[in-house]
């Protein structure tokens, strides 16, 4: 036997071996998938989709154009199934030329199908224009439908988009050459390890299928995320308050409190040194206070959103004002935490209470008439569920909300890390950021349901009918002087929307500033990066958002030097810089505190 025999029998035996050792894993994790679908607990069916009503509508609306006007959609249709038949001749007189090659491809970019093979093969480049062409034509459909309320239409697209993103051929292993190159490379290793990944994910959500976005070894909170120095100074159910130590020798009179959203946790602000908002304020001379919102569980079925206004938004700015000795401070509010310290500072002006000299909203929502992408979950087939299965656990899950969020940028948060992962058999990265957006918290049952009734469906607080303690109140009781931050492609809290709750609200001293990017991009934007720009202008914020924007100016790099030097100017003269603590203010423990652990590192 020669030389290069005796190798090819022991690559032989090695790969034989591989298999049999990767049929073996197959069989365990098969099992151990079993047991995590069998365990998967059920929920409202409500939640997992919209009613069936959508797609009866959209199917009775095309019936109703057809019946209209047949030759508009008869031509629809036949231009589909000419384009569809002229791309299917023109791949096959490519090939009966003996050539290996696609026929030329008419259609844009697209980040899904970066493999070469989706240009030069003809059979995926054949997927891949005829999914184009399928994808073309049903949003083409959908554009038609003329009798349609512009909520349902609004729906009708949204859905549509669903569906044609997830019968993407990228999103199959059979029609995905970059999963079937990897498996050739690896032997089939990669397949095997994307199976493990599959059922890890099913076991940590109870056999729900979320798809891991970030290394979870990879950070630890106070380790090497949120690390900020300063100290937990008073705590009471809701929440904890972090007094941050100063960096500089004097700092402004007037203290910073910061109310971040309940959804998640508030390190966004505090990732790294390089991209925190809480270590650059505190380094502009600001004494910093944050508040730690607690992670509901089911005993918190009963708190509402006045109890996050009385035991936490008065209780903290109390405490700050205590700690400090001053009779005003300044507060920011980011998201829902930002709708609610509007609802809390419409009820201080009621009651005459000057606690607030200025604020501060993030990417704040405060009219809900026109809610922007996330309105299509917010009608009655997704509220309706929501609120039987809060009823039921006493909390609206992180798992539900994560899972609807993801949706909303779905390639990017759910297909493209599945297909890594599951397919290629990639291990998640190591992102702070992704790994924050998996550390989301679950929301009191009651006050959910209000949020998501009172505000987001009713439009109360817009309307003046939303009650706090027992009183209604409305945006033009808002009358602080406020500075408002909205992100021009957020998903979440559109910036349109921002602006017209903020153009309602009725201080005589409002700036309104649009960032580049996203709901965390835009404001986690730090001026060391240079990257997003941001739009302002001197005119208060008032007519239109499209008036607003095309008289604006912008001005490339972050926002924060603009507003550090507009809440500078509200916060008063120097003075010696304030350490956390004192005989009067005892230190209950280093930042970031308890709160904001995991359950288990809280013990």
């Amino acid at each position: 036997m020669t030389t290069t025999e005796k190798k090819e029998e022991t690559d032989s035996v090695a790969r034989m071996e591989r298999l049999n050792a990767n049929l073996a894993r197959i069989e365990e994790l098969t099992q151990r998938l079993t047991a995590a679908v069998s365990a998967r607990r059920s929920h409202d069916a409500a939640l997992d989709g919209p009613a069936s009503d959508v797609y009866l509508k959209a199917a009775a609306s095309w019936v109703a154009g057809m019946m209209r006007d047949p030759g508009r959609v008869l031509e629809q249709q036949i231009g589909y199934w000419g384009k569809t038949l002229k791309h299917y001749v023109e791949a096959n007189q490519v090939l009966a030329k003996g050539e290996f090659k696609a026929p030329a491809d008419p259609f844009p970019k697209d980040r899904r199908f970066s493999n070469p093979l989706w240009e030069t093969h003809p059979f995926f480049n054949y997927l891949k224009q005829q999914y184009q062409l399928n994808s073309e034509a049903m949003t083409g459909a959908v554009g038609q439908m003329e009798t349609l309320s512009p909520e349902d239409r609004k729906r009708v697209d949204y859905f549509t988009k669903q569906i044609v993103d997830m019968f993407s051929p990228t999103n199959f292993l059979g029609t995905n050459p970059d999963a079937l190159e990897r498996a050739v490379e690896t032997d089939g290793e990669s397949l095997v390890q994307g199976l493990e990944n599959l059922v890890r994910d099913m076991e940590a959500n109870s056999g729900e299928l979320m798809v891991t976005l970030a290394d979870k070894e990879a950070f630890t909170v106070g380790g090497n995320i949120a690390t900020s120095e300063g100290a937990v100074v008073y705590r009471n159910r809701m929440f904890e308050l972090i007094q941050y130590t100063p960096t500089t020798d004097k700092v402004h009179r007037t203290p910073l409190l910061i109310f971040p959203p309940w959804i998640n946790k508030f390190y966004i602000m505090d990732l790294k040194p390089q991209n925190s908002l809480i270590r650059w304020i505190v380094d502009q001379g600001f004494t910093l206070f944050v508040v730690s919102w607690v992670n509901p569980d089911a005993s918190y079925a009963d708190v509402s959103l006045d109890d996050y206004i009385r035991d936490g938004y008065l209780r903290a700015m109390a405490e700050v004002r205590r700690i400090t000795g001053e009779k005003q401070i300044n507060v920011t509010g980011y998201c829902i935490a930002g709708t609610t310290l509007a609802l809390t500072l419409a009820h201080l002006h009621k009651a005459g209470d000057k606690t607030v000299k200025t604020a501060t909203f993030f990417t704040t929502l405060t009219d809900f008439s026109d809610p922007g992408e996330v309105g299509v979950f917010l009608d009655n087939d997704f509220v309706d569920g929501i609120e039987r299965q809060t009823a039921q656990d006493g909390i609206l899950s992180s798992l539900f909300m994560q899972r609807t969020f993801s949706f909303l940028r779905s390639n990017d948060l759910i297909y493209t890390p599945a297909i890594k992962s599951y397919m290629m058999g990639e291990a998640p990265p190591a992102f702070d950021l992704l790994y924050w957006n998996g550390d989301a918290t679950n929301l009191p049952a009651k006050m959910a349901v209000e949020y998501l009734r009172g505000l987001c469906q009713q439009d109360g607080f817009a309307k003046g009918e939303f009650p706090v303690f027992g009183e209604p109140v409305n945006l033009a009781q808002v009358q602080v002087p406020l500075c408002a931050i909205a992100c021009e492609t957020d998903h979440i809290a559109h910036w349109k929307g921002s602006f017209n709750g903020i153009k309602q609200m009725g201080s005589k001293d409002k700036t309104f500033i649009l960032s580049e990017s996203g709901h965390i991009a835009g404001i986690i934007n730090p001026p060391s990066k240079g990257k997003y720009g941001h739009w302002t202008s001197a005119a208060q914020p008032e007519g239109t958002p499209e008036a607003w924007l095309a008289a604006a100016e912008k001005t490339p790099g972050s926002w924060w030097p603009r507003w550090g030097a507009w809440l500078a100017a509200s916060s008063g003269a120097m003075v010696k810089a304030r350490a956390p603590g004192g005989p009067e203010n005892p230190v209950l423990c280093p930042a970031p505190g308890t709160y904001v652990k995991p359950a288990e590192a809280q013990d």
